[in-house]
């Protein structure tokens, strides 16, 4: 079994809360270590998608999701927005990779502009300097061309842009399965393993047709 990697993921107000417990959820399932962030707007949205009041303060945070998801307590670390003595603010203990997960374009923008006036910008920043892997979820559309101007910005230094936008050649059933497939597709960068839905090519995947063979 592989080593367990620690994460920071980092929630903000962006629409597409559901991706980014998803995404918690499977990352402390499969044993991983987490550094959680959520701005404001995260709690705002949060309670208007998923009926869910995320605490403020990182210790009640922390209870909160350990039994929410039924996990032992030290798994999951919770930050301040201004908790600047956090591993996650210095390059000298930073994590294996970070996600935004919903990105809002504000966020996406501070962090191709080197911004760091809040922890999840500074987190994001010592992905880039130290050249860790930073996965930015946005969810927003359309996009405009400085959205686009900063995205390109950001691929050009090798963070991965990955917009929740769902394939549907899996057939999804459920909207839980809409959701899985972005965040199946989030655990596939990080190498993580996972059986959120089959892979393309597999024989339980669909389209199950090969093409002509002439």
């Amino acid at each position: 079994m592989d080593k367990p990697k620690t994460i920071t993921l980092a929630f903000t107000g962006a629409s597409g809360m559901p991706y980014g417990m998803r995404l918690l959820e499977m990352l402390l399932r499969s044993k991983q270590h987490v550094y959680l962030l959520y701005s404001k707007a995260a709690q705002i949205v949060a309670q208007q998608e998923l009926n869910l009041m995320l605490p403020s303060q990182p210790r009640d945070a922390e209870s909160f999701f350990n039994q929410f998801f039924g996990i032992s307590a030290g798994q999951l670390r919770v930050f301040g927005r201004e908790a600047w003595f956090s591993p996650v603010a210095s390059g000298t203990n930073p994590a294996d990779a970070m996600i935004v997960c919903p990105c809002t374009m504000g966020t996406l923008a501070a962090i191709a502009a080197g911004m760091s006036q809040n922890l999840i910008e500074r987190a994001a920043d010592v992905m880039l300097k130290e050249r860790r892997q930073l996965i930015l979820v946005p969810r927003e559309t359309p996009f405009s061309t400085t959205h686009l101007e900063n995205m390109l910005k950001l691929s050009r230094t090798g963070v991965v842009i990955m917009p929740a936008n769902p394939g549907f050649y899996h057939h999804p059933e459920t909207l839980q399965q809409v959701i899985d497939f972005i965040v199946a597709r989030i655990l596939d960068h990080l190498r993580i393993e996972h059986q959120l839905m089959p892979r393309w090519g597999e024989r339980n995947a669909i389209p199950t047709d090969y093409g002509d063979c002439d």
